[in-house]
């Protein structure tokens, strides 16, 4: 059973809504769109990174460029001894 179907939902009490709403005029008097979001105009402060994390970063490119040669190297040999034992 769906809890949709176990309470029930009332309707809307037409006392409780209003009419349209409207909004009042800016008051700069500006007509053209002149709203600047924080988020524009001040930089978020950026954290110092972890010391493990910073060190990860520096080694990251080159080790896994290392892991990758050594794999193929490895899967070369092996398939090079498989062929001369057949």
């Amino acid at each position: 059973m769906l809890a949709a179907e176990a309470f029930a939902m009332p309707i809307a009490d037409r006392s409780l809504h209003h009419g349209p709403v409207t909004l009042p005029e800016d008051p700069t008097g500006i007509p053209e769109p002149h709203d600047i979001l924080a988020a524009e105009e001040f930089a978020m402060p950026a954290a110092e990174p972890h010391p493990a994390v910073a060190v990860l970063r520096r080694y990251d490119s080159s080790w896994r460029l290392r892991v990758l040669a050594a794999t193929g190297l490895l899967v070369l040999v092996l398939l090079r001894r498989r062929r001369r034992h057949r």
